[in-house]
């Protein structure tokens, strides 16, 4: 089973990306290379800087994978495979690739300018407006979620932590390499590949161990720094080195499924409301959009893709393998993780003193998951357990679960400093009326270090909490409400602006903003009353922000269905 799933997977993902994509570049965009891109048009050597495509893949996947493609099927195993799969596949076959390519897209064309921008200029001001404010919610809440997952796997495995930290350093020297001196690209790579392997040895050799409040000061600074500096010097490097920690994972994890000729040991569904969330009986549907986020699709993505993304392309047809790619390749690591469960979720479990069988599961994985390999630590030792099980099985497993441990970790601290510069972005435009009113306010939330400081502050706080199973959803939440409202502005973009049929676009956008909606009502129905009861400031913090959530989502529809006819204020060609 192992082998079907993978090899079906490829397939699938490589005959989509050669058609639908292809079609969507060439016959509903028309995306053209004689267009100059706002990397080169409007270069400033902070955030517009061209990049090489092979740089720029590795640091755009890496800021929208994260740790979410890997967590979120994971917790979603409760379901059963089939369900999981399911919703990895269908998602990124008719929503993600398509919402990640329109946003890139959509961007490029207006200047770089975010996807909030696009909105108000598409839609209404009003809509703009507030899906500052919705982004805003969704930085913190990821930069919580994510900061909870990374401090678990620091406090798990002392070797991760050690090892992610040499990797900044490697990167700081690569990128000094690649745009400060003249050696040639391919032995700066080289040096580079070098140095990522020796952090990874010198992680297990040297681990760090630390309390677990001085990880989250050591995040806390660290993503404020990250996130105000150039991004050539650590963001881009990093990123492209982290890709190549990502290729190597995907490769061996795609060999070990396809020859490890397994069954699965998971059944193929257990029950429609497993205990997935919080403690309470969670339906499949509508709250599977609250579990798998980017493995599937994500809102996030359109944030990095016309946060970060769009102001360094260097041309329009560069677009389709960063953006559409990406995504295909980060539904197939996910495909990846549902098999490495599935097939060795319970010989791991129970090696570790569980007793789960393909009966018990629906009953007991949750709780057994959190007991004993808690979200991205069952990966870890999942994907471990599945190359071992091949003939690759002379590579130690302890070196096999550092590999996988900072996969993760690298990944996510790369979302968490992309995040956070994604939220100065957010709290600079926030802050545009205060202009000519209030100067020294304005002067002060634009500075690109205070304007860092705020969502650190307040992300990092909540991830302290360590309520993990209400902040996961909650990011959840908000990241897919992103992706409905981006989808639709997606929309907007293609029959306003390219006067093309926005079907592609507007069929899955609806019946996302119908699923995310109900599921929004269900968590904040079900989950946050006896969250608060347990943990008030934390309950209370993420349900007001479920509850304004709620409403904007109202307004933006409104909005939506009332101008999407109308025509739209000019947009700034390339």
């Amino acid at each position: 089973m192992t082998t079907i799933i993978a090899v079906l997977g490829i397939v699938v993902y490589t005959v989509l990306y050669f058609t639908y994509g292809k079609r969507l570049e060439t016959v509903t965009v028309k995306a053209d290379n004689a267009n100059q891109t706002p990397a080169h048009r409007l270069y400033d050597g902070v955030d517009f800087v061209p990049a090489r495509t092979s740089v720029l893949f590795g640091h755009h996947f890496a800021s929208v994978a994260g740790a979410a493609p890997i967590v979120g099927p994971v917790l979603a195993m409760a379901w059963g495979w089939v369900p999981a799969l399911a919703w990895v596949w269908f998602g990124n076959i008719f929503i993600g690739a398509v919402h990640d390519y329109l946003s890139i897209m959509a961007s490029v064309r207006y200047d770089g300018k975010s996807i909030q921008f696009v909105a108000s200029d598409l839609i209404t001001k009003r809509t703009g407006k507030l899906f500052y404010y919705l982004v805003f919610f969704l930085l913190v809440l990821v930069v919580a979620a994510f900061a909870a997952v990374i401090g678990g796997m620091f406090m798990a495995n002392p070797s991760i932590p050690a090892a992610t930290i040499y990797l900044l350093i490697a990167a700081v020297i690569l990128g000094f390499l690649i745009y400060k001196t003249k050696l040639p690209f391919i032995v700066s790579t080289l040096i580079g590949i070098v140095m990522l392997i020796g952090t990874i040895w010198a992680g297990a050799t040297f681990p760090i161990v630390a309390p677990r409040n001085a990880w989250f000061l050591f995040m806390f600074f660290y993503i404020i720094i990250a996130s105000a500096l150039p991004v050539n010097v650590l963001l881009q490097p990093r990123d492209y080195l982290n890709a190549f920690l990502l290729y190597f994972g995907l490769i061996i994890g795609g060999f070990a499924s396809i020859f490890a000729f397994g069954s699965f040991a998971a059944p193929a569904f257990t029950t429609f409301s497993p205990v997935v969330i919080g403690g309470q009986a969670t339906p499949f549907w509508p709250v599977i959009p609250l579990i798998i986020a980017c493995g599937s699709l994500s809102g996030f993505h359109s944030l990095v893709g016309s946060g970060t993304t769009s102001k360094q392309i260097t041309s329009e047809k560069a677009v389709l393998p960063i953006g559409y790619g990406a995504m295909l390749v980060e539904g197939f690591l996910s495909t990846i993780v549902v098999i490495a469960v599935a097939g060795f979720g319970a010989q791991v479990m129970n090696a570790a003193g569980q007793t789960i069988t393909t009966a018990n599961w629906g009953e007991n994985y949750t709780r057994m998951m959190g007991a004993t390999y808690p979200g991205a630590a069952m990966f870890s030792e999942t994907w471990a357990a599945m190359v071992a099980s091949t003939w690759l099985r002379f590579i130690p497993q302890d070196f096999l679960r550092v590999i996988a441990g900072m996969w993760v970790s690298s990944f996510a601290m790369t979302t968490l400093d992309t995040t956070n510069r994604l939220g100065r972005y957010c709290v600079a435009e926030m802050a545009g009326p205060l202009k000519g009113k209030a100067d020294g306010l304005y002067n002060a939330l634009t500075n690109r270090w205070v304007a860092s400081l705020i969502p650190a502050a307040i992300g990092i706080w909540l991830g302290w909490s360590g309520s993990f199973t209400l902040l996961w959803p909650a990011f959840g939440s908000a990241n897919q409400l992103v992706a409905a409202i981006a989808l639709l502005t997606g929309t907007a973009w293609v029959s306003k602006r390219l006067k093309q049929k926005s079907t592609v676009a507007l069929v899955p956008a609806y019946g996302l903003w119908i699923t995310i909606t109900a599921a929004i009502a269900w968590y904040t129905i079900v989950v946050i009353p006896p969250t608060i009861r347990a943990n008030p400031a934390t309950g209370i913090t993420v349900g007001l922000i479920q509850v304004i959530m709620f409403v904007m989502n109202i307004v933006f529809i409104i909005d939506f269905i009332k101008t999407k006819d109308l025509p739209a204020a000019s947009e700034s060609q390339a």
